[in-house]
């Protein structure tokens, strides 16, 4: 008797644990304030964006999804102004347990740069300078990945917030590797 108790308690546990991993979202939306720490390469001084970030990630299973991230970071200093952009794409792990959710992820895809400068006095092929102005500007695609994860809080069924993501942000600018960190946080939707 005591043994069909336990059979029965335990079939009950692994029944419950089966039924909460069933209420695992399918969809899930992300949006939030980005930090992007940029080391151009070439011997230049390392230089912080700030900007936003989202995502849209499809479950197969609990753990198993696949995510399409997007994300926009602006710099500005002195009459310089760089903007960057990331569209990345690629595999996410999460560990569904109660009311935190832990994930990791590795993304493939691209990132665009642009900047431009605006200046007082802008050289000539003449002697003298010329006084009006001038502005120079222009743009570049490369290669991106990003590795890394975060922890979710998840507040209620569809609503949890991103405490952290932090990642390791490669591109390839140049022909050259720059080695970034992207932070983010803000708030995920779940369906």
């Amino acid at each position: 008797m005591k043994r069909l108790a336990l059979l029965c308690g335990t079939l009950l546990l692994f029944a419950g644990m089966a039924s909460a991993q069933d209420e695992a979202p399918k969809v899930e939306a992300f949006g939030g304030y980005s930090y992007l720490r940029v080391n151009p390469g070439f011997g230049a001084p390392g230089l912080n964006f700030n900007g936003g970030s989202g995502s849209l990630a499809y479950n197969f299973t609990p753990m198993l999804g696949v995510v399409a991230d997007f994300g926009g970071y602006h710099w500005s200093q002195s009459g310089v102004d760089a903007t960057a952009v990331s569209y990345l794409f690629g595999p996410k792990l999460a560990l569904r347990h109660g009311p935190i959710t832990p994930f990791a992820q590795v993304l493939f895809g691209g990132a665009h740069a642009s900047g431009d400068f605006s200046g007082l006095i802008c050289p000539s092929a003449r002697v003298r300078p010329q006084v009006s102005g001038c502005s120079v500007s222009g743009s570049d695609n490369a290669f991106a990945m990003a590795a890394g994860g975060g922890v979710d809080w998840n507040a209620t069924t569809h609503i949890g917030i991103r405490l952290i993501q932090a990642e390791y942000l490669m591109t390839r600018f140049a022909s050259e590797t720059q080695n970034n960190v992207r932070v983010s946080t803000g708030v995920v939707f779940r369906w």
